[in-house]
């Protein structure tokens, strides 16, 4: 070691050390250790990354394509200004849900577009429109959100049009599927879901019949009715159609929000369809992550791409618009909201996809089982870079690439610790203790501003302001995060002191103490290498798609240190990690992921309007802390890397005032009322709706009574609205309303004016025609429905193992015996149909073979063995003076399990 010159003051050495550099001399070499970093480096960096990441996205997801005129594209090319007509055309027809008035002319509309379409179609091709009428149906999904239920359909109509080469008949065996819904649900007019995917439909038909001379295979465009109700226009046509056996391939356009870049957000379960999508797609916008999330639950949803999927046994790619997400099924799904190239960038995608599939010879064949897929590792891995790009690969090369850099990160894990001995072992241990520091300290945090918002304000603060998640949960979290890893790094300097005093007995004790700094730094940065390759582990060991992502943030700073930093050499002194370590390490990860990630935050923050499926069943403050630990989370996994660097540098304290001071500011900006959590364009979502209640007891009838109801799927209390709409409104628990297909255990109510606007004959019927008791008890019930051709059955499955429905005019099975399922000890039959749909049924109950009597709880009522809702759209004159009343920042919400504004409640009671 390179000692000091016999004449050198202790002033000078004093000197040397207050400037933050420690000279040693080696037998070898000379070094100059620097234990500090300037805190403008780190807001730089900071600002660097916030407004790197703001890029990304915007190019990735706002940046849309120029609207095109027909004159500029041509009779083969896709225009927005033709499409737009279409949509201007079936939103002016307002809500037009099952059996109204307004589905029967938006019906029309698109049947004679579709004649038009075929009149105007190149000479050498064969256009055949079919208005198909499906009388009636069944579907019997056992998954997701149709476990348990059986979907009842009756009195569809759908428009299906087929293009194909005049002169190749063998083209009409092999047909791609293209398919949207014309029903909107009753609260909204359906600019985005999803009149916007049947106007792309009808101007791409039209470019289509230009070019359909030079195809192999035919193509199919299916606008269908009931997508709303259950999927059953897709179920009708896949079950009855006969064309629907000629099927290669599917393609369904939906909408979860209004306008913007629609993504493909499921594709499979055979890749050739996303894997030739990428090679032809001029704006390609796709990512896996979006499916794993679908599939996972996490998205109470569905779409027709899982009939043509799971029934149909079809391959394909389903698209969704997704912006602005609170909007859905909203008032506020509406035109203006539609951005100008939304149409233009899911027409060109589309168009060009089917130009080269529909000329292509080696389209998938027959049957394609996604177990299949899934066990053979054929399963594509896909993403798009800045919108501009797209990247796929299949499951079998993902195995390979990431089991190798799994296995490699091991060995240079192992080989570091073996070299480094015991002390490294050690700090092994530290740093990932660190992380769970970190994340500790991060979630707790941003759970804690969570729990303070409900105290000072609405439970979902950022609807309307989606950016306000910055500072009331971004804050906490990344300064709870560096609080924790600051922790973690304070406890491994002080191991590593201790370690160095005896190591390095040799230095002198401030220069051990700046070893220990700098080591401790490289140990956190490391750290952040372990939390990739953890995650990047358990995705590749589940197969879980979006594992690409966890690799590019663990490969790309990982291969940065061991460019600018890294050696497994122990006896080398530690160095200050270079800023470029940090420059280069993260350019890949956030070219990749950033924008993803804004996109999906404001996603799940959108999705956040209609969180309580069951309203009052979930605590209000469910909804803000799955935000607060989701930010956390993307904080924790993100600045892991950042955050190292902060800890020997003078940002500390500029960063604690700054986190605070924004946490602060956004606090008293929702305290204050200066951004409201609900506008006029990101609406509340509630329901009114005026309730007959007709149940029925053991201990005998219940004379019918009715009031106004309104709920909520949105969080919080409605003691502000019921306070803005009068009319005698109350609120509480008081009155727990079973609606077959949901419960509200917390609701607004009044009874003012209620027994009008309904007749005694409106109230549906449920009576026991016969019970056969004995050994296989069956018990014959007839129901009527009223008027009402929108239901809901429940079946006590506790009771009954089986039943049978029938129409009971036609006699014609609806649903026929065969094994059931139940949830929460019932099955449900969900029904909708036409106007033409019967509402008298015969129902046959089947009870359990071993069924033995056994009384109710103590102060619990034995629940009935049917328990019915119809719903009818009719506004009587009290929901008509709520809705009129009813506060600007609300909106009527619209979905199949949802009853209309009048809905009538009918039960049967067990008989022993």
């Amino acid at each position: 070691m390179r000692r000091k010159p016999k004449g050198a003051s202790g002033h000078e050495a004093g000197t040397s050390e207050r400037i933050g550099q420690v000279k040693s001399a080696s037998k070898d070499n000379n070094a100059v250790l620097v234990a500090e970093r300037s805190p403008y480096v780190i807001l730089a960096l900071f600002i660097l990354v916030i407004n790197g990441s703001w890029v990304v996205y915007h190019y990735q997801f706002e940046n849309l394509p120029p609207p095109l005129d027909l004159e500029t594209v041509g009779k083969r090319g896709f225009s927005e200004t033709e499409a737009m007509k279409h949509v201007v055309a079936l939103t002016q027809l307002g809500p037009h849900t099952i059996g109204s008035d307004a589905l029967d002319r938006a019906f029309q509309y698109v049947g004679e577009a579709a004649e038009t379409i075929k009149k105007t179609a190149h000479w050498d091709v064969d256009v055949d429109v079919d208005l198909f009428h499906a009388n009636s149906g069944v579907n019997n999904q056992l998954g997701g959100l149709f476990r348990g239920k059986s979907v009842v359909y009756s009195d569809l109509n759908h428009v299906v049009l087929r293009i194909m080469p005049k002169y190749a008949s063998e083209a009409a065996d092999n047909a791609i599927l293209v398919s949207s819904h014309i029903d909107t649900v009753f609260a909204a007019e359906g600019a985005g879901d999803c009149s916007s995917c049947v106007a792309v439909m009808l101007e791409l038909a039209r470019g289509v019949s230009q070019w359909a001379h030079g195809f192999k295979n035919a193509v199919i465009f299916l606008f269908n009715i009931g997508e709303e109700e259950g999927l059953n226009g897709a179920h009708s046509f896949i079950s009855q159609h006969p064309w629907s056996d000629t099927l290669r391939l599917a393609i369904d356009l939906e909408a979860i929000g209004v306008g913007g870049k629609s993504s493909i957000f499921q594709a499979g379960p055979h890749p050739w369809a996303i894997e030739n999508f990428a090679l032809v797609a001029k704006y390609p916008s796709a990512q896996i992550i979006a499916q794993d999330l679908f599939y996972s639950g996490i998205i109470s949803s569905s779409t027709d791409f899982q009939v043509y999927k799971d029934i149909a046994g079809l391959s394909g790619l389903d698209f969704a618009y997704a912006d602005n997400t609170a909007v859905y099924h909203t008032k506020n799904d509406k035109l203006k909201f539609l951005k100008p190239g939304s149409l233009q960038h899911l027409g060109e995608n589309v168009l060009a996809f089917l130009l080269h599939a529909a000329a292509s010879a080696s389209l998938p064949i027959g049957k394609t089982l996604e177990s299949d897929i899934e066990s053979s590792k054929e399963k594509a891995i896909y993403f798009d870079i800045l919108g501009a790009y797209m990247i796929t690969f299949r499951q079998s090369f993902a195995n390979m690439l990431y089991n190798s850099v799994i296995l490699q990160s091991i060995l240079l894990w192992a080989t570091s610790v073996v070299m480094g001995g015991y002390p490294a072992a050690i700090s092994l241990v530290l740093s990932l203790f660190s992380i769970i520091l970190m994340w500790m300290c991060s979630i707790s945090f941003s759970i804690a501003v969570a729990f303070i918002l409900m105290l000072i304000s609405s439970p979902m603060p950022c609807l309307s302001s989606p950016w306000l998640v910055i500072g009331l949960y971004g804050a906490p979290a990344l300064l709870g995060a560096f609080i924790g890893q600051h922790l973690g790094y304070i406890i491994h300097k002080s191991y590593l002191v201790k370690t160095f005093s005896v190591r390095k007995a040799t230095l002198s004790a401030t220069l051990q103490a700046t070893l220990a700094k700098l080591d401790a730094e490289r140990w956190l940065f490391k750290a952040g290498l372990l939390q990739w390759l953890v995650l990047l582990a358990v995705g590749n060991y589940y197969k879980v798609g979006s594992s690409y992502i966890a690799l590019v943030w663990l490969v790309s700073p990982a291969f940065a240190y061991g460019l600018l930093e890294a050696t497994l050499s122990p006896a080398r002194l530690p160095l200050r990690l270079k800023t470029l370590t940090l420059l280069i390490g993260l350019f890949v990860p956030l070219l990749l992921s950033s924008g993803m990630i804004i996109r999906l935050t404001a996603t799940i923050i959108g999705t956040m309007v209609r969180f309580a499926r069951n309203p009052g069943a979930t605590p209000e403050w469910v909804g803000n802390v799955v935000i607060a630990i989701f930010v956390a989370a993307i904080v924790c996994l993100t600045m892991v890397y950042l955050l190292s660097y902060i800890h020997i540098s003078g940002a500390k304290v500029p960063l604690i005032l700054t986190t605070c001071t924004l946490l602060a500011i956004s606090l008293v900006a929702v305290w204050g009322g200066l951004v409201p959590p609900f506008s006029d364009d990101t609406a509340r979502a509630v329901n009114v709706v005026h309730v007959v209640d007709a149940t029925q007891r053991e201990s005998g009838k219940l004379e019918p009574f009715s009031f106004v109801s309104l709920f909520s799927v949105t969080p919080g209390n409605l003691n502000k609205e019921a306070e803005y709409i009068g009319e005698g409104v109350v609120c509480g628990r008081d009155r727990h309303l079973d609606f077959v297909t949901f419960s509200v255990n917390y609701s607004c109510w009044t009874s003012d004016s209620a027994e009008s606007g309904w007749i005694e004959s409106d109230i549906p019927k449920l009576h026991v025609e016969k019970d056969t008791k004995g050994e296989s008890r069956i018990t014959h019930v007839s129901m009527d429905t009223g008027i009402s051709t929108r239901w809901a059955l429940g079946i006590n499955t506790k009771e009954i193992e089986d039943f049978q429905l029938k129409d009971a005019d036609s006699a014609e099975d609806l649903i026929s015996p065969g094994e059931k399922f139940g949830v929460n000890g019932w099955h449900v039959i969900q029904f909708s149909g036409g106007k033409k749909a019967p509402t008298k049924f015969n129902l046959s109950l089947f009870w359990m073979n071993n069924y033995t009597f056994s009384p109710p709880r103590m102060g619990k009522t034995r629940p009935p063995l049917l328990k019915l809702r119809t719903d009818l759209d009719r506004l009587t004159r009290p929901v008509k003076n709520i809705l009129q009343k009813l506060p600007p920042w609300c909106s009527q919400f619209g979905k199949s399990t949802a009853p209309h504004t009048l809905a009538f409640l009918s039960s049967l009671p067990v008989s022993l």
